[in-house]
């Protein structure tokens, strides 16, 4: 495998994390009501995108291949609520 072909596997195995992170952060901005101490628009992605990745290695090393539909399913869930923790829905 040459480098530009690893380059390209890794950047398409972390694809549906980042996408995921972007819309998430995205529609946090204009559907949740902004709060005091929220984090702001590319933190929210960073973090999401960095939770994303760990679920898709996790999931890489549970079933020992990628693009398991549990795996997208464990994505979105600990996206969605990690989203809703930064964007504060957790506060009163």
């Amino acid at each position: 495998m040459s480098a530009l072909q690893l380059l390209d596997s890794l950047l398409n195995f972390v694809a549906p994390a980042f996408f995921i992170a972007v819309v998430l952060a995205l529609a946090a901005r204009f559907l949740m009501r902004k709060k005091a101490g929220t984090a702001g628009f590319w933190t929210q992605a960073g973090i999401n995108f960095l939770a994303g990745v760990a679920v898709l290695a996790a999931g890489l090393a549970v079933y020992g291949r990628d693009g398991m539909m549990w795996t997208y399913v464990a994505l979105v869930a600990v996206c969605g609520t990690g989203q809703w923790l930064l964007a504060g829905g957790a506060r009163r």
